[in-house]
């Protein structure tokens, strides 16, 4: 994307800039600064930066073995900055990260953002409406069978 970047250089996250955005947040209001940074340090996670200024804009934290399972949170993209595709290509990027390629099953909770998330495989779940998945039940098999001769 034109004037931006995704990194999953820790060092490069902004987590006063991030703990901005989660205390305003419907899923986060009133999370401590120390929990934030805690949270990122345990967690992968992606940040989109505006290439210009190097001002982070968008971030999604990923809770995962780095094997079977992967749940999405954390996912914004500053006001300012949406209308331009940045949420997708965050999505796209995340969902092909060698640590997630192979997740059986990736999660996520939203209250509002069903149709990003249908776009790459995610289906509404559970009684509330707002628990979504993307299940890969036989992923296990089919790369096994492309792995054999």
């Amino acid at each position: 994307m034109d004037g931006y970047e995704i990194s999953t250089d820790r060092a490069r996250l902004d987590l006063r800039a991030i703990h901005a955005y989660l205390v305003r947040s419907y899923w986060s209001a009133e999370i401590p600064l120390e929990t934030v940074e805690r949270a990122a340090r345990n967690s992968l996670c992606f940040g989109v930066y505006e290439t210009a200024s190097s001002a982070q804009v968008g971030f999604t934290r990923v809770v995962t073995d780095y094997a079977t399972f992967a749940y999405l949170c954390d996912v914004y993209v500053l006001e300012e900055h949406r209308g331009r595709g940045l949420s997708k290509w965050m999505m796209r990027e995340v969902m092909a990260h060698p640590a997630l390629a192979g997740a059986r099953r990736a999660m996520l909770a939203t209250r509002d953002a069903h149709g990003l998330y249908e776009q790459f495989g995610f289906v509404v779940t559970g009684k509330a409406g707002n628990l979504m998945e993307h299940v890969r039940p036989d992923i296990y098999r089919v790369r096994a069978a492309a792995d054999s001769p």
